[in-house]
């Protein structure tokens, strides 16, 4: 069975991965094209992620569907760090404010994530492969 996403979910993935581009790159880019320091081997992962993330989000406001993955990954490393990283923040009482920023932003790109994510489509395509426009085919040989 085909499931079809409405022109109104498809403009408000568009929306989602432009504010992407937005509020990320403009917080992320500036410091990639002139960093004030040398970063640690780890902060450089940190901003390299974003980067790619911000310039893959271009392509998700022309092919927003096709683009899908981007969104599971943000949801899904937004869940685990909360999990493993902000539960302990908070079970050991050590919430400071970049923690509880954190928190917050994850929380709210959660949220924003399960709400505008197309769940019908993504169980069809993804889970029954059954979108007629995936030419894959799959064998057990």
């Amino acid at each position: 069975m085909k499931v079809e996403v409405s022109k109104l979910r498809i403009n408000i993935l568009r929306t989602v991965y432009l504010l992407i581009v937005v509020v990320f790159g403009y917080r992320i880019w500036p410091t990639i094209i002139n960093p004030n320091e040398v970063w640690d081997p780890l902060q450089g992962v940190a901003f390299s992620f974003w980067g790619a993330f911000t310039l893959l989000s271009i392509l998700g406001v022309w092919q927003p569907l096709k683009m899908l993955p981007l969104l599971f990954m943000q949801l899904t490393y937004k869940v685990i760090w909360m999990l493993a990283v902000g539960l302990q923040l908070w079970s050991a009482g050590q919430i400071d404010p970049v923690a509880a920023g954190l928190i917050r932003s994850n929380s709210i790109g959660i949220i924003i994530d399960l709400l505008v994510i197309p769940w019908p489509y993504v169980w069809s395509t993804y889970i029954l492969k059954t979108n007629p426009n995936n030419h894959h085919s799959y064998s057990d040989k």
